[in-house]
């Protein structure tokens, strides 16, 4: 099979599917994937054997290990300014905009759009309201290593996006991340921002390596590492 579904309460599941995670969230009336995968490409298959309701698809944004079943939706939710990326990967669908303070309901369940750029330039995480959870796509992680190379990323618009989701910390106990740990505390956001920014200022040393053949520089914040442009 690939992938592991596990169920983390009776109206929310994620998948497992090497190294990513996605998930499937249901009101009472609809469902929606968060993401759809890496390596699975029946993204819709896995959600219609959990829920008999109308399924949506939302992506956090375009990096490839997210958009992996996108061709089972002919239209699906993500920021705009995700587009170029997504398209210069061959993908079609219909892009329906999604932008900060944007509400999708699934009936009973209301999910609140945070835009997060920097890691992309339309980033977005989604605030499940009522059970007061963060489905942060990439920008956050913990025990993990954040993508920030390359000629879509842009660590001053990252540092910016943490300061922005501050505001939001009293609205959420727990971040689910779409990659390594899960959850991860609130206090992860902060935390981010000061390695961030003591990369920015040249505080914190960085380490050499090459990443897909390309050269970058490791930076190890203790509980995260940032991979950048060398």
């Amino acid at each position: 099979m690939g992938y592991e579904i596990i169920r983390i309460n009776g109206n929310t599941w994620r998948i497992e599917d090497g190294g990513v995670r996605f998930f499937l969230l249901t009101g009472t009336e609809k469902a929606l994937l968060i993401d759809s995968g890496m390596n699975v490409h029946n993204a819709r298959d896995i959600a219609a054997g959990l829920t008999a309701l109308p399924v949506s698809l939302l992506n956090t944004h375009a990096d490839r290990d997210h958009v992996g079943s996108n061709e089972q939706f002919p239209e699906f939710y993500m920021h705009p300014a995700e587009e170029p990326l997504y398209r210069r990967s061959g993908k079609s669908g219909t892009i329906l905009p999604i932008r900060e303070g944007g509400v999708l309901d699934l009936g009973g369940r209301e999910l609140r759009i945070v835009e997060l750029p920097g890691h992309t330039p339309g980033s977005i995480a989604v605030l499940d309201v009522n059970s007061r959870v963060l489905i942060s796509g990439d920008p956050i992680q913990r025990h993990g290593r954040v993508f920030m190379f390359g000629s879509h990323r842009n660590m001053e618009t990252y540092v910016r996006s943490l300061e922005h989701l501050d505001a939001y910390l009293d609205q959420f106990d727990e971040i689910w991340p779409s990659h390594a740990e899960l959850p991860v505390p609130p206090e992860t956001v902060r935390q981010l921002h000061d390695g961030a920014q003591a990369v920015l200022k040249g505080e914190i040393p960085g380490t050499a390596a090459e990443l897909f053949g390309t050269p970058i520089t490791e930076y190890d914040l203790g509980f995260c590492i940032l991979l950048c442009d060398r």
